[in-house]
């Protein structure tokens, strides 16, 4: 028999919470409604990272450990009183959002299955000028607590020097966010504009802590992600609990409490009691507004410097002064021999050439390296061969999963894997069609090239483009598609 739902009187409203007795957090026992509560506990901090944004929908209807999904447009099943704004995505479409500006909303939503918040960077009445610029410390596995409190307090530094105010808090996950309020006076490619001077600035004091590459390759310590001030981005917002099996908080801090702060010790069930004790210290954010003019001076120089666009998120449309889409590791000329949409014209001469001899002494494939037989994404043409030594081991639905996919690896590949730097494992959180899935890869760029692990079937290998088909299946389709058709 299905639960009857809670009434609960919030702000003057009466809201239902259904199932409230159901699990979300099973390693911790935590209900729906103890999230609720929690909610309301800290409702005047939490409202105010979310306050009159429009937010996208990240709705866990089964927990914490369940499959997610994102939801845009507001459910047309919503009391009078939730509020909803028109906002426009960079595709084109557009989507009337759920806006949030007091705890009974708040509420209204948590018992959609929404744990983490998600809200835009802009307010209701003005969703051309964003009023926060976001920094997201994005640590490359391996990499510790300390190295990313290093970076943030050098963050912080940066700011103070073009007159910024930054906010911090812990991520909820492995980071911390620097959240800072600026004046609305610029529009979106500005503020990421200013958000990449800052990386590149950080990543100049702390070179051997920071980086600013966009490209998880190429990356090491902490990643300042400077893409999430794209438009349509959102970050989990001040006292978002985090779908982990402690569930974490990303909690507001003082600068002063930065270095000794244990990010652990912040979850659902410590949270209001710190807020009792020692109040929001990210109350004061609306009150220090300030200008993006000095990081904007910073990105005319380094522009000046040689230093222009980097790149955007793939989604998004080609970019003015764009480098080339090219993951480097496949990038096989300088940027000035590709064309203004990231693309090749062909390949350079000395491998033409080097194709040529082959195919005429008999081998017709020569210069292409066509995929193994256990591939999920085939090309009738085959596949470059990379320049650096990257492997794909692992893909599946669920990251822990495909972490478990990589320690196999590591098993039976003990002395590749010590060489291993923390950089050199590339986990990517993939979108499929409906949901994301993970993919795990692996730069064997440490590892002798004699002693290079061949490269294997991924495991697990999950394959979200072919559904229910079969490897028999699949095979036989893609094998159709190979061969050559007849012309009318």
């Amino acid at each position: 028999m299905a639960e009857k739902p809670l009434l609960l009187q919030v702000a003057g409203r009466e809201v239902s919470i259904s199932n409230p007795h159901k699990v979300y957090f099973p390693a911790s026992g935590h209900t729906k409604l103890d999230l609720v509560d929690y909610y309301l506990a800290v409702a005047d901090g939490a409202v105010r990272g979310v306050a009159n944004r429009p937010m996208a929908l990240k709705r866990f209807v089964n927990g914490a450990e369940g499959e997610f999904f994102f939801q845009k447009r507001a459910p047309d099943n919503r009391p009078p009183w939730i509020e909803t704004v028109e906002l426009s995505f960079p595709s084109g479409r557009t989507a009337d959002e759920i806006v949030v500006s007091d705890a009974a909303q708040l509420a209204w939503i948590v018992n959609l299955g929404c744990i983490d918040l998600n809200p835009h960077p802009v307010r209701a009445d003005d969703l051309d000028h964003p009023d926060e610029l976001r920094v997201d410390l994005d640590p490359v596995p391996g990499v510790g607590w300390d190295a990313i409190r290093k970076v943030a307090l050098e963050t912080r530094k940066a700011l103070e020097d073009v007159g910024l105010v930054g906010w911090p808090k812990t991520s909820g996950s492995r980071g911390i966010h620097i959240n800072v309020r600026i004046e609305r006076r610029w529009e979106y490619p500005d503020v990421r504009r200013a958000a990449l001077a800052l990386a590149r600035d950080v990543e100049a004091r702390v070179p051997a802590l920071a980086t600013s590459k966009w490209w998880k390759e190429e990356r090491h310590g902490v990643f300042l992600d400077y893409n999430q001030n794209a438009k349509d981005r959102t970050v989990a917002s001040a006292y978002s609990v985090r779908p982990t099996k402690d569930a974490r908080v990303s909690t507001p801090l003082d600068w002063e409490e930065l270095p000794d702060v244990d990010p652990s010790l912040f979850t659902l069930e410590t949270v209001p009691k710190r807020v009792d004790e020692i109040g929001d210290p990210g109350a004061g954010i609306d009150e220090a507004v300030g200008s993006l003019d000095g990081l904007l001076e910073l990105s005319s120089r380094h522009e000046r410097e040689g230093l222009g666009d980097a790149p955007w998120p793939p989604h998004y449309a080609k970019q003015a002064g764009e480098p080339p889409r090219v993951q480097p590791s496949k990038k096989r000329r300088s940027d000035a021999a590709y064309d203004g949409r990231g693309q090749g014209g062909g390949p350079p001469p000395e491998v033409a050439e080097a194709r040529r001899r082959a195919v005429e002494a008999g081998d017709p494939e020569a210069g292409l390296q066509g995929p193994p037989p256990w591939a999920s994404t085939r090309s009738p043409t085959g596949r470059r061969r990379s320049s650096a030594p990257l492997i794909e081991i692992a893909r599946s639905a669920s990251k822990d999963d495909a972490l478990a996919g990589l320690e196999r690896w590591k098993s039976r590949h003990p002395e590749a894997a010590s060489l291993l730097e923390p950089a050199d494992v590339l986990v990517d959180s993939m979108r499929g069609r409906s949901t994301t899935w993970t993919r795990i890869r692996l730069n064997l760029r440490h590892v002798p090239e004699a002693e290079r692990p061949a490269a294997e079937r991924p495991d697990p290998d999950y394959e979200p483009e072919w559904g229910d088909w079969s490897d028999n299946e699949r095979d036989q389709w893609l094998a159709a598609q190979r061969k050559p058709r007849s012309r009318p």
